[in-house]
């Protein structure tokens, strides 16, 4: 009995730290100031954060067409985008794998699955993969949530977009919405990191 005690305990232990942990040592914290970019959108412009001189914040999220978690996330992070996009924090999607490994994320298969998903945000392509490094996203969907402060785009919040990847009426905690609620309140963030769940990033 007290094997299988032990065992549960265990078992509960590491389904709570992987959606709570965050252990990567690269890449910005909460509370860094993360650097502007300019990447190709699909439409073939670039975009900075710069550009939206209205926002609040942003939501920004490392995604592509080719992981299935990525794909599982699509109908909630353009749900994320409805919903906060007017609120002043858009969803800014990046892809940041190397297409030579995964053709199926370049330039015309991202018009294509945006075109078919029907997205209202952004789908940048990191090309050189070199904003995916800075910010330290290992995983795809990989997201963290920016609020403009005097200093810069502050992170306030990276990880997983929820508890459950697998089901979204599953979910009990809705990590990016809870975050983007209370800063839209002028409320700390509660929970700041969580272990990103999905694909890694494809070099």
């Amino acid at each position: 009995m007290k094997t299988l005690k032990l065992l549960a305990v265990m078992v509960l232990a590491f389904t709570f730290s992987a959606f709570t942990i965050n252990t990567d040592g690269n890449g910005y914290k909460v509370g860094d100031i993360a650097t502007d970019f300019s990447l190709e959108n699909i439409d073939g412009k670039m975009v900075s954060l710069s550009d939206y001189k209205d926002a609040k914040g942003f939501i920004v999220v490392f995604t592509c067409n080719t992981c299935p978690f990525a794909v599982a996330y699509e109908d909630r992070v353009e749900a994320l985008n409805k919903k906060y996009a007017d609120k002043g924090y858009p969803v800014i999607a990046i892809m940041p794998n190397n297409t030579d490994v995964k053709p199926g994320d370049n330039m015309e298969a991202m018009k294509a699955r945006a075109k078919a998903k029907g997205f209202t945000f952004p789908y940048l392509m990191d090309k050189g993969q070199k904003i995916y490094p800075q910010y330290g996203a290992t995983k795809t969907p990989h997201i963290y949530i920016l609020e403009k402060t005097k200093k810069g785009n502050e992170v306030k919040y990276i990880g997983a977009i929820d508890d459950n990847y697998k089901d979204a009426s599953q979910v009990t905690e809705k990590y990016v919405e809870n975050a983007v609620d209370a800063l839209l309140e002028g409320k700390e963030v509660k929970v700041k990191e969580t272990r990103a769940i999905g694909c890694s990033i494809k070099v």
